[in-house]
């Protein structure tokens, strides 16, 4: 039965939920119109990815189920508060409809609203501006990743697997699947914005100027509360 099965999916964890996300994708057109009730029993302040996923599911599916979700939640299903007024709405809306390459577009933006005007003015965030970040917003902006990847990308996921690979950036240089210690453009084919990519993929922090930048994000509080095992 569709609600029984959403149900099986919101209480498996690991491995299990993997397998039962697969038959849900497969069972799609006939559990659509049980979603809205199934994500009542999901908590919109946390950062659980079975209802990220059912989110997509339902807002890859044209009709009236989906209509009348984005009438009942027009600024995105999750919560998303800020500190300083930035409306996540956006950013939330490009994770549900899997445009991953725009949330990170929308992330980069947001980490230089919240660093100042001198940060927006350059287009980059310098390392040393990191720590006074919005704790709020960042854990937001984290939480957000997390509920729509499936668990499998946002800073914290990426700080997560840096304590894994013994806080040697080569290697997590690698397991992230970035070349040349992540000195990425954004021209197409030179990154994968899909579920497809490895664990850690997005977003993606440039190292042009070297490491610094992406080690402040990775050790901001906001973070550290969200990971911290690392």
């Amino acid at each position: 039965m569709p609600a029984e099965l959403l149900d099986e999916l919101r209480q498996a964890r690991g491995r299990q939920r993997q397998r039962l996300l697969s038959t849900v994708l497969d069972q799609a057109p006939q559990l659509l119109a049980f979603i809205p009730t199934a994500l009542q029993a999901y908590d919109p302040a946390g950062d659980d990815w079975g209802a990220g996923s059912l989110i997509q599911l339902l807002m890859a599916q044209e009709g009236p189920t989906r209509a009348g979700f984005l009438r009942s939640h027009p600024q995105g299903w999750f919560a998303a508060p800020s500190a300083m007024g930035q409306d996540h709405q956006l950013l939330q809306q490009a994770l549900a409809t899997e445009a991953f390459q725009e949330a990170d577009r929308l992330t980069m933006a947001s980490l230089r609203r919240m660093a100042g005007p001198a940060a927006e003015g350059r287009g980059y965030v310098f390392f040393s501006e990191v720590p006074a970040l919005a704790m709020v917003d960042l854990d937001t902006i984290d939480r957000l990743w997390v509920a729509y990847s499936r668990g499998r990308y946002g800073f914290s996921v990426q700080r997560r697997l840096l304590k894994a690979c013994g806080g040697r950036w080569e290697q997590l240089w690698s397991r992230l699947g970035w070349k040349q210690g992540g000195l990425w453009t954004r021209y197409p084919n030179q990154f994968t914005w899909r579920h497809a990519a490895p664990e850690g993929h997005m977003p993606l922090v440039n190292q042009l100027r070297g490491v610094r930048l992406m080690d402040a994000l990775l050790n901001h509080p906001a973070i550290v509360a969200r990971c911290p095992e690392g």
